[in-house]
């Protein structure tokens, strides 16, 4: 696959990237795979092998930002811990892809100065032939001077010398003139190179630090964003756990008065039920009473008509519970 430094199973993405040391153990692994790695720019095959491995740590980093991203998108309660991860991620990735990188930019800069050198040499080269044509013309004219001048005086022979050689002195100029020109140009393209290269670093190296900057200060608003939210849960726990006790507490009181009014109504009902019972005793007392009087008066008259007080005190009793038909005592 194309990111084989780097797997992780989608069921265990969300505990990875809520750990910053889960993260911290995958980048280590992979800075060790970079590490172990011995960059050869001598070779094509080696070339290749830097810029796969540089490829492979990129993709690495897509892939970790691009499951971070998903699991935002899933998990809204977390978002910031997992962009900071993912922002980890991309910029230590960056880093080592640049560092595995290193060896591969710096011989293409190299291979850019020696193309530089060789377009130089190419000018060069040509304003050699040029100058050595010009050379041939002029020693062309030269010779045909001469031819003229051996027919004139031995001033017009000296005067050609001096000529010849005054050419000579201007070619040999020219021709260093041409290769101090190469040369400096050469010079100023590998020094204006180097510059580049050297300011990249240097904002790279600033931009790092500036993201470490950035991630710590990320890390120190988590911290406290964690901290104050532990602070309020634990306040929220308190009041929680004094409103339950508070709460607990009337419903104490409210069950015991409920069982007071409840043991209060208990007694009033038997106190009722009691003074029911008294006056239903009362009432069958004084009933008891008022036959008995009426059984009394019913039997002296009875007795006072010449009734034996005996028969009398039975045929009361008959007549009272209702054995005797059409007979019965009106109390």
């Amino acid at each position: 696959m194309a990111n084989e430094l780097v797997v992780i199973e989608k069921s265990t993405a969300l505990e990875v990237f809520k750990s910053s040391d889960s993260v911290e153990d995958i980048i280590r692994k992979v800075e060790q795979e970079v590490n172990s790695f011995i960059p050869d720019v001598s070779t094509a095959k080696g070339r290749k092998e830097i810029a796969s491995l540089a490829y492979k740590v990129a993709q690495s980093k897509t892939y970790l930002d691009g499951l971070g991203k998903d699991l935002v998108a899933e998990l809204k309660e977390i978002p910031k811990l997992i962009d900071v991860n993912r922002r980890t991620v991309r910029e230590r990735f960056d880093t080592l892809r640049d560092k595995v990188r290193q060896p591969l930019t710096e011989w293409e800069a190299e291979q850019e100065r020696i193309e530089a050198e060789k377009q130089m040499l190419a000018w060069h080269e040509e304003a050699l032939e040029m100058n050595e044509a010009f050379g041939k013309a002029l020693a062309e004219r030269i010779e045909s001077d001469h031819e003229i001048a051996l027919l004139m005086n031995e001033k017009f022979d000296r005067d050609l010398a001096e000529a010849k050689a005054e050419a000579e002195r201007q070619r040999i100029a020219h021709e260093e003139e041409l290769k101090k020109q190469a040369a400096e140009q050469a010079r100023l393209a590998a020094e204006q190179k180097a510059q580049q290269e050297i300011e990249a670093a240097a904002q790279r190296e600033r931009e790092a630090k500036e993201a470490a900057e950035r991630a710590e200060r990320e890390k120190q608003e988590a911290i406290q964003r964690a901290e104050q939210s532990a602070k309020e849960a634990k306040e929220k726990a308190e009041r929680d756990a004094k409103e339950a006790q508070e709460r607990a507490e009337r419903e104490k009181q409210l069950a015991i008065e409920a069982e007071r009014k409840k043991s209060h109504e208990a007694e009033q009902a038997r106190l009722a039920e009691e003074e029911r019972k008294r006056q239903e005793d009362a009432k069958r007392q004084e009933d008891k009473e008022h036959r008995r009087k009426y059984n009394q008066e019913t039997l002296q008259a009875l007795v006072s008509n010449g009734f034996d007080e005996k028969l009398a005190t039975e045929f009361i009793k008959l007549v009272a519970s209702n054995q005797i038909p059409h007979m019965t005592m009106n109390y």
